[in-house]
């Protein structure tokens, strides 16, 4: 199993209230990374945010990797590991070239999430030793000095982070109240951040730590500021949202944007052909178009299964109300509905009854 959380960074936080506050389902599908024998295998990442790693380190000060205090505790790094960490795959690379000089990646960054995602569990100063005994075990001068150089830098820079989130407040509770995010605002903080990199990073590690994350920032908020547009119509907005997507570069992240478009517009249209009473072969047909004929085909499946399981929900429905205005004793009464249960559905469906029968009483009040 792997452990790939990762700290929290304020543009990504916000963004992710406003999709969900704007109904836009954007989800990420960010690629692995194939390495070579002079690198540690990767796992893929996945954005996972993790508020208390900023936390901790925001409440103390740097404390430098290249005193030994610690260092003696470890050899490879990964002696007695935290119980978060106990069974992981590490996530992360460590690349050099020919002349065994670093070569920065995001899967740098990774890997020092993932040691920094045991924060609370281990003190500062122990995943400090951890991290430099684990990168110079593995890695050859001076590409080894460069990485504990790198990586007492992006402490620091983890640790400046809060001051940026403090001085333009809960943008994400503000999103929330008002249905919209402020744009203006979030451009500004997402300056202020890339300023706050330049303080620590050189130009090719903000790049390489940032740079595709960056991409998916960009995109994600040029769909909110489409979405947030009321002087355009759907066509419109739709059209915007391709022209955006054919004007990135062509790369792995255009792919998965174009991927993570096909599924947004996947749901909408299913949404919109349901409602009208399309046919199965018409889902499929549209499905196909945008996913492919195996997704296509899923989603066929699931379609029939829904099917299979309102159809047994209503007649659960339908009995159990019979069941209960029968003036039948309480108790005796549910003995019977639990048998019925027992019938119709399955164990794992069984515990989707209850919250089932209120989302259809609520889309009976909200659609009467």
């Amino acid at each position: 199993m792997s452990n790939n959380r990762r700290p929290a960074y304020a543009t990504i936080a916000i963004i992710a209230v406003v999709i969900i506050a704007t109904a836009a389902v954007i989800l990420w599908f960010k690629p692995s990374n194939d390495v070579n024998s002079a690198s540690i295998k990767s796992s893929v990442s996945d954005n996972e945010t993790n508020e208390s790693v900023i936390t901790e380190l925001a409440a103390g000060q740097v404390v430098k990797a290249t005193t030994p205090p610690s260092q003696s505790q470890f050899v490879t790094g990964l002696e007695n590991l935290p119980r978060s960490l106990k069974g992981t795959h590490i996530d992360g690379e460590i690349i050099i070239d020919e002349n065994k000089q670093l070569v920065v990646t995001e899967g740098l960054r990774r890997l020092f999430d993932y040691f920094l995602s045991a924060l609370g569990e281990e003190e500062e100063a122990t995943i400090f030793a951890r991290v430099e005994s684990y990168i110079r075990h593995h890695t050859p001068e001076p590409a080894a000095s460069q990485a504990v150089t790198i990586f007492n830098q992006y402490v620091a820079y983890l640790k400046a982070l809060p001051e940026i989130e403090k001085r333009y407040g809960n943008l994400q509770l503000q999103a929330t109240k008002s249905g919209e995010l402020d744009l203006n605002a979030v451009a500004q903080q997402k300056q202020d951040i890339a300023n706050l990199r330049q303080q620590y990073f050189d130009k090719s590690t903000i790049t390489a730590f940032f740079g595709a994350e960056d991409d998916y920032d960009n995109y994600s908020i040029e769909m909110v500021r489409i979405d947030q547009n009321k002087q355009m119509s759907d066509a419109q907005k739709q059209a915007a949202r391709q022209d955006y997507i054919s004007r990135l570069p062509e790369n792995a992240t255009k792919s998965n944007i174009m991927q993570q478009a096909n599924i947004s517009e996947l749901m909408t249209r299913t949404e919109q052909m349901k409602a009208r009473g399309a046919t199965p072969e018409e889902l499929y047909n549209m499905r196909r178009e945008l996913v492919g004929a195996p997704a296509a085909e899923r989603l066929a499946q699931i379609d029939q299964e829904d099917a299979n399981f309102d159809q047994r929900f209503t007649q659960y429905e339908t009995q159990k109300n019979r069941l209960l205005s029968q003036g039948v004793d309480a108790a005796q009464a549910q003995i019977q509905i639990d048998q019925l249960e027992q019938q119709l559905f399955s164990d794992t469906e069984r515990k989707r009854l209850d919250g089932y029968a209120a989302l259809q009483r609520q889309q009976a009040v909200n659609n009467p």
